[in-house]
């Protein structure tokens, strides 16, 4: 297994359910990521930079994009969720949509796709 494949056995169920469906849906969206770890975090990697991680702890369950500006594209969506500059905070029951997990991933990638674009 890989390290995000790890991370998510060793959840509890409830947390497993949530983390895993976050990572299935980016992997929909993002077939090409691959599984690492960015920051200390098991994360999902697309074309060498960290897309997502989500990470489950006693409090809550806490989506890392790993961009404040993807964060900001969102911010209208994210009435009742727990808001950083780096992450986005939900309780296991009340997750973020997926329509709004959507974009935060899509965004992410051209945002990556954008920021390789300008290296060449």
């Amino acid at each position: 297994m890989g390290e995000v494949a790890d991370y998510v056995a060793s959840l509890d169920e409830t947390r497993r359910e949530v983390v895993a469906h976050v990572y299935d849906r980016a992997r929909e969206l993002v077939p090409d990521v691959e599984e690492g770890i960015s920051y200390g975090m098991p994360a999902l990697r697309y074309r060498g930079s960290p897309l997502l991680s989500i990470q489950a702890t006693k409090r809550h369950v806490g989506l890392y994009p790993f961009s404040p500006a993807v964060i900001e594209f969102v911010a209208d969506e994210l009435g009742g969720f727990t808001v950083t500059k780096g992450s986005i905070g939900f309780q296991p029951g009340a997750p973020l949509p997926d329509d709004v997990l959507d974009r935060i991933v899509l965004t992410r990638r051209d945002e990556i796709d954008a920021a390789k674009t300008r290296r060449r």
